[in-house]
């Protein structure tokens, strides 16, 4: 499982996105869970970065979970059409 920093703005999402890339290289099983219950404080840079993620992902024959995904997030990627594409997983 891996961790999202407690910031992802523009300036952090570049950083964020290529230890997330990183690691699922490293990752051996049939999904990539990524925990965003750190997230404090985000702009509409993190719902690029998980969405990078997850096409990373599936293109790896793999699939994308999030957990702990704060309501202001889901919000956020409701308002752009794109909630169906982060699925959360069960804690």
């Amino acid at each position: 499982m891996l961790l999202l920093p407690a910031t992802v703005t523009v300036h952090e999402a570049n950083d964020t996105l290529q230890m997330l890339t990183q690691a699922l290289r490293r990752e051996t099983g049939a999904r990539l869970v990524v925990d965003a219950s750190a997230l404090a404080q985000f702009d509409s840079s993190v719902l690029a970065v998980l969405l990078e993620c997850a096409r990373q992902v599936k293109a790896a024959g793999k699939r994308l979970e999030v957990l702990h995904l704060p309501v202001k997030l889901r919000a956020l990627a409701a308002l752009y059409g794109v909630a169906e594409l982060l699925p959360e997983a069960v804690a």
